[in-house]
């Protein structure tokens, strides 16, 4: 990070921005010192460089927990129960089957599954719990197993993330979610998650899992303990990774929710989030979508992300446990979501997870 020390012009970022230039990490650093709506003005302008037409896209899609039992104790996670603890549980295959096949009833199309790191469940019972969903659903998209998970499988079998990535698309996962990343520097994720994968293992999996042809997203979880260098960080490993691989969809960053949890530091302002969006759409210019975080924001603050280079509304969300455990619980149903979409002057547009729209 010694291009960070750098000091360069504010003034001059902006221009560089301006002309269509890439940034590096010292003048990435410098747009968090710029006007807010200047800022703003110049992701909105990256945004329809990347994406000319006033579509904004969302998903419809449920987030299934097939387990909250967990040995990675991150501190900034309110959902997870450790083995033995009340409250633990694990979905039965006809539970899971229950839930699918509302989706499907609601209009979804997609399933993001992710679970805790459950120190009994061998892989067998994920390329079976996978098998079964594609049988009895074959049309639903598993959007499956964040990094953390599948290097807590390779651990426990004595295999490498390669073999697991490789037995996980055999079974029917069909894209991995960005999740798990929080901040990709080891000195952040020894401090809130140090059970959990290092920065340089979320990495690999998601540069294994492109070479084997599955899209991934990226996310950043921002606003505990990390420095404003460390955020800059964050987004140059994944615009870095991007530049080698193309196989990140989308970048999803938003800020930790700290109700309930162990970590004690203020909430991220949305003043804080508009800014780090619109800094994540100028460096990540390599990423073609930028998603908004209602869940997280509520859809007032979402809306204005729209104006800071947010491309995508995400997904409608017919389940979330994992924010809601931290206290926040915004709700909105398909409809409300496209109205609210066409309120801030853009075309709602249903996307599928490599964002091919299916209107």
């Amino acid at each position: 990070m010694g291009e960070i020390m750098e000091r360069v012009s504010l003034p001059e970022v902006l221009e560089k921005v301006r002309a269509g230039e890439r940034v590096n990490r010292a003048e990435a650093r410098i747009l968090f010192e710029a006007d807010l709506f200047e800022l703003g003005e110049l992701a909105r302008e990256i945004r329809f460089r990347l994406h000319p037409e006033p579509i904004v896209t969302y998903v419809v899609d449920r987030n299934i927990n097939y387990t909250n039992i967990c040995v990675s104790g991150c501190k900034f996670c309110a959902y997870y129960r450790s083995p033995g603890d009340p409250g633990g549980y694990l979905l039965s295959f006809e539970e899971l089957a229950r839930k699918i096949e509302e989706t499907l009833t609601l209009g979804g199309y997609q399933i993001l599954l992710q679970g805790g790191l459950h120190p009994d469940l061998p892989l067998s019972y994920y390329e079976e719990m996978l098998s079964f969903i594609k049988e009895r659903f074959p049309r639903i998209h598993v959007h499956g197993f964040s990094p953390p998970e599948i290097v807590f499988f390779a651990r426990r079998e004595g295999l490498s993330i390669e073999e697991v990535l490789r037995r996980l698309i055999a079974a029917g996962l069909d894209s991995i979610p960005g999740g798990g990343a929080e901040i990709l520097v080891d000195r952040v994720r020894r401090r809130i998650s140090p059970n959990k994968c290092s920065a340089e293992e979320w990495l690999s999996v998601m540069r294994i899992a492109h070479r084997l042809g599955l899209k991934t997203t990226a996310t950043m979880m921002f606003g505990h303990i990390e420095t404003l260098e460390e955020r800059v960080e964050h987004l140059f490993r994944i615009r870095e990774l991007q530049d080698e691989t193309g196989g990140f969809t989308a970048f999803i960053p938003w800020p930790f929710q700290p109700g309930n949890t162990a970590l004690s530091v203020p909430k991220a302002t949305p003043v804080e989030y508009l800014r780090t969006l619109a800094v994540s759409r100028i460096v990540l210019d390599n990423v073609p979508n930028l998603q908004a975080s209602w869940v997280t924001q509520g859809p007032k603050v979402a809306q204005v992300a729209l104006e800071f280079g947010a491309n995508d509304f995400g997904s409608t969300m017919i389940e979330e446990n994992v924010v809601a455990a931290a206290g926040v619980a915004h709700r909105l149903s398909e409809e409300e979501m496209r109205r609210i979409i066409r309120a801030a002057g853009y075309e709602p547009r249903r996307r599928r997870m490599d964002y091919s729209l299916l209107e």
